[in-house]
């Protein structure tokens, strides 16, 4: 069977395509290589109780701002969605202070004023910024660390407001304001947790799929893109299985993509050697805690601890742990806790030795590692969270290992390919390619995280539908 649109991966970027695609008549088929669709989105059974592999919590939900209005024509809405606490929706220690992140953008700079009232006037550009969100080209090649070096005087305000920033890499030699600034704004006009798990979306979107005539296909891990006539004209997966389609978008790595047009006479070798030397942003350390029943109620924010206020240089450091965010599930019912996420950067330095083993299958060593990491982290976690580790009943660890296995993504990076401001144009790629009918999407082109995969997704999609269709969306 031929298709319109083979998209390959099922993250949320090729399950808001697939979906956008199929409400327009397209004949989808998306080719997923594990068992379950998802990608980071998906959630991870143990027992009765399912945990989430890259979903904690989602900004710009709220009745007109831009992700209400794309969750919405996707039917994302009706999920059991749960709006984090208004005078601190993230809450951030540094040392033995802690400082409220607050819902709405001048709610957020009056709330911190209290604590740095020398700093009103930075606050209220910062916040200027991020409610009117410039683009890439207004915005130019700036630095977001020595943005807010320009605008605060205190140093402790520059790791305060950063201190959030656990869901992006944070480098201050090379972060892009664009970068931060998208990364953290919707947050700040609203955050939301879903009750329930990221598996909600996932089975949201394929259900629609499927019942607008698409198809996700499960265990096809493509091996082959085949060209013809400077055309992309099958998929080939590594069990002889090909697909044939008028139109291919990858929602894997592009790394990992163009690898499979090794034999391309149209990809020419600047391009690769270009895509080749791309640097990917850091993993991330998981410490998913099964707690004991009725010991802990539930916080409705994010708590985030830092040793020292290093907020932007403590992962450079192989040997230890010097932060965490520690999030909080939903329970399903009643008041407390069952489950609790901490999280953390960590240098894939620490992993190389694993680097050609599988899951399963990485010994004594590996264990004894990813243990001692979770110690640090649990114990830095008491900062906030008193005895937490008193209460754990059980834990589960991914490494950068574990996500590179599932994802496919070198050195388990979690963020997909490093930004970089001195070199702006090298480090991000657009949905087109030098392949007319070879799109890509992804957290890898320029923006990461749900609301930048979700916006990427639309631009790939307007490529095929039109940039007119996809405003009439946003708006």
């Amino acid at each position: 069977m031929r298709y319109d649109v083979v998209i390959i991966g099922s993250g949320l970027g090729g399950l808001v395509c697939g979906s956008l695609l199929a409400r327009e008549g397209k004949k989808v088929l998306i080719l997923e290589r594990q068992a379950q669709p998802g990608g980071c989105m998906q959630s991870y059974q143990r027992g009765r109780l399912s945990f989430d592999t890259g979903l904690h919590y989602i900004g710009g939900l709220a009745e007109g701002q831009q992700l209400h209005s794309i969750f919405s024509h996707l039917g994302l809405m009706k999920l059991p969605w749960v709006r984090l606490d208004a005078d601190g929706f993230d809450r951030v220690t540094i040392g033995h202070q802690t400082f409220p992140m607050a819902e709405g953008y001048n709610h957020f700079a009056r709330t911190l004023s209290e604590y740095f009232p020398k700093e009103k006037e930075g606050l209220r550009k910062y916040v200027e910024l991020m409610r009117h969100l410039p683009s890439m080209e207004e915005i130019g090649p700036v630095n977001a660390y020595d943005w807010m070096k320009s605008l605060f005087r205190d140093s402790l305000l520059i790791n305060v407001l950063s201190g959030s920033a656990i869901k992006m890499e944070l480098r201050r030699e090379s972060l892009p304001l664009f970068t931060f600034a998208h990364g953290m704004s919707s947050y700040i006009g609203s955050s939301w947790r879903l009750r329930g798990g990221g598996h909600l979306i996932v089975n949201a979107l394929v259900d629609d799929i499927n019942r607008m005539g698409g198809k996700v296909v499960c265990h096809a891990e493509v091996n082959k893109l085949e060209e013809k006539d400077g055309r992309i004209v099958a998929a080939r997966c590594s069990k002889g299985d090909v697909y044939e389609g008028d139109v291919f978008i990858s929602d894997v790595h592009p790394q990992v993509t163009f690898g499979w047009l090794d034999e391309s006479k149209v990809i020419k070798n600047m391009f690769r050697r270009r895509i080749n030397a791309m640097e990917n942003s850091t993993g991330i350390l998981t410490v998913s805690l099964v707690l004991k029943k009725g010991v802990l109620p539930y916080f409705n924010h994010n708590k985030y601890y830092y040793r020292k206020p290093n907020v932007w240089t403590f992962s450079e450091d192989v040997g230890g742990i010097g932060g965490v965010m520690v999030s909080c599930r939903v329970p399903e019912e009643g008041d407390y806790a069952r489950q609790i996420d901490l999280m953390t950067p960590v240098s894939w330095k620490l992993f190389e030795a694993w680097e050609h083993t599988t899951v399963g299958h990485r010994g004594e060593t590996y264990d004894m590692l990813k243990n001692h990491l979770a110690d640090e982290c649990i114990h830095l976690a008491e900062r906030v969270v008193p005895e937490l580790g008193s209460m754990v009943e059980k834990r589960y660890i991914s490494t950068p290992l574990t996500y590179r296995d599932y994802t496919l993504s070198p050195c388990g990076s979690a963020y997909g390919v490093r930004k970089d401001c001195r070199n702006i144009l090298m480090t991000t790629l657009s949905p087109r390619t030098s392949i007319p009918n070879l799109l890509l999407t992804g957290q890898s082109l320029m923006l990461h995280g749900v609301e930048g995969v979700t916006m990427t997704a639309l631009q790939t999609c307007g490529e095929l539908l039109g940039k007119d269709y996809i405003q009439t969306i946003i708006k």
